[in-house]
C-alpha cells in the first residue's frame, strides 16, 4: 500500500542512500522513481552477474558504429534502438545532404555530440554547435550542412515531445525556454541548394517501410514567414539550470528536459557534489522495473574517473544496473578531494522495451 509513512524490517541505514556500513543500497521501484519504493541493503553488489538470454545489458562506443552518412552524402544514420515509441538513432555526418528530409512518423530530438554546422528548415536557418539540442517538428522539411563532421544522438518519437509541466521550481527550471534559439525566415531563391539531374529538389520522407521521395521544380524552403507554437528551436546544455541537494543524490527525473508518450529525456550535467558526509553521491543500484534506461556519455569525468566519451550504455527494465563497486568505494574514499560532479551524461528512459539493433549487439562491450 502506498503511504508517506514507509515500513522499516531488518538492518539498514538510518538515513536513505546514506551511512551502508558496507551493505549495498538497491532500489525497487516503480514508475521510474516517482510510484511506490522498498530500498533493499543487500551484502553483495546486485550486478555481480552473467546474462544468458536477449535481456541484458549493453555497452558500445559510438565511434565504433558505421552510420552510412558517415562515408556517403547520400547515406543515413544508423538505428541503435527502437519501440513502439521512438527510434534512437547514430549519425555521424561530414557533408552536407544533397537532398531534404522529413520525418513524418514523429517529431525528432537530436544531441550534438560533436560538431558543428547549420540546418536549413522551413522555419528559418538553425546554426548548431557541440552540446546542443536540436528539436525539429514532425513533418518539418530541412537539410543539414555540416561545418565539420558532426555526431548526432537522434530520437524520434512517435508522439510529440513536449517541455514537462511545470512543477514547484516553476515554469524556467530547470529548462528556461526563453534561452531557446529560435529560427528566423529566410526563403531560399530556386536555383539555390542542391538539385537532382532533371534539376529537381528531392524531399525524403523518413518514414517506417520508407523512404520515400517527393520531387519539387520549386524551391522546399521558400518560406516567407511564420507563426505559431509548434517550430525548431536549439537550446545548449550549458544553459540548463541544474537542481541540486547537499545530502542525498537526487534521482533521475529531477533532470528532465523533454517527454513524449513513453520516452524521457534527461540532462546529467557537471554540479556541485553532495556534502554531507555519508552522503552516498553515485547512483545507487536499481533495476528501474518500468523503464529502460539509455545512457549516452557525453564528457567529463567521475569523481576523477574519466568518462569514454560516446559511450552507449542500455540497460533493460528489470536487469540490476548502476557505477562499478570500485567507482562507488572511490567515491567515498575520495569524499574530501572532489566537491563537483564533473560529467555530461544525456538519459534516455523509455516505457516500453527498447530493442537493441543487429550492429548494437555485434559491438557490446561485452561486459555482462
Amino acid at each position: 500500500m502506498e503511504s508517506f509513512v514507509h515500513l522499516r524490517k531488518g538492518k539498514g541505514p538510518r538515513r536513505l542512500h546514506a551511512d551502508l556500513d558496507g551493505l549495498k543500497d538497491d532500489e525497487l521501484g516503480r514508475g521510474g522513481f516517482t510510484g511506490r519504493t522498498a530500498s533493499f541493503f543487500r551484502r553483495n553488489d546486485p550486478t555481480a552477474y552473467r546474462t544468458v538470454g536477449p535481456l541484458r545489458p549493453t555497452d558500445v562506443l559510438s565511434s565504433e558504429l558505421k552510420p552510412s552518412d558517415a562515408t556517403d552524402a547520400h547515406g543515413g544514420p544508423l538505428l541503435m534502438f527502437s519501440n513502439a515509441d521512438c527510434l534512437v538513432s547514430l549519425s555521424r555526418r561530414s557533408e552536407e545532404m544533397p537532398f531534404f528530409v522529413r520525418y513524418v512518423d514523429g517529431d525528432l530530438l537530436s544531441f550534438v555530440h560533436k560538431g558543428s554546422g547549420r540546418l536549413e528548415t522551413e522555419f528559418g536557418p538553425l546554426d548548431y554547435r557541440e552540446g546542443d539540442w536540436v528539436y525539429i517538428p514532425k513533418a518539418c522539411t530541412w537539410r543539414q550542412i555540416p561545418a565539420a563532421e558532426t555526431t548526432l544522438l537522434m530520437i524520434q518519437a512517435t508522439d510529440e515531445f513536449r517541455v514537462p509541466p511545470a512543477g514547484y521550481l516553476g515554469r524556467h527550471f530547470p529548462f528556461d525556454p526563453g534561452l531557446a534559439v529560435v529560427p528566423e525566415p529566410a526563403p531560399i531563391d530556386d536555383g539555390a541548394g542542391p538539385t537532382t539531374a532533371d534539376g529537381e529538389y528531392e524531399v525524403r520522407l523518413i518514414h517506417e517501410g520508407g523512404p520515400t521521395s517527393l520531387f519539387y521544380q520549386h524551391h522546399p524552403l521558400d518560406v516567407e514567414g511564420w507563426r505559431g507554437d509548434n517550430f525548431a528551436f536549439t537550446f545548449n546544455i550549458s544553459d540548463y539550470h541544474v537542481i541540486t541537494s547537499e545530502s542525498v543524490h537526487l534521482p533521475p527525473t529531477v533532470h528532465l528536459f523533454m517527454q513524449a508518450t513513453g520516452v524521457y529525456i534527461m540532462n546529467f550535467l557537471p554540479r556541485p557534489a553532495e556534502s554531507v558526509p555519508g552522503t552516498e553521491r553515485t547512483p545507487w543500484y536499481h533495476r528501474n522495473v518500468d523503464y529502460d534506461e539509455i545512457a549516452f556519455f557525453h564528457a567529463g569525468s567521475l569523481y576523477g574517473i574519466p568518462m569514454p566519451p560516446g559511450l552507449v550504455s542500455h540497460a533493460p527494465q528489470g536487469v540490476h544496473h548502476g557505477a562499478p563497486e570500485k567507482a562507488r568505494e572511490r567515491a567515498r574514499r575520495k569524499f574530501d578531494d572532489y566537491d563537483r560532479v564533473d560529467w555530461s551524461v544525456i538519459a534516455i528512459d523509455t516505457r516500453r522495451r527498447l530493442i537493441p539493433s543487429d550492429e548494437i549487439l555485434a559491438n557490446d562491450l561485452g561486459q555482462h
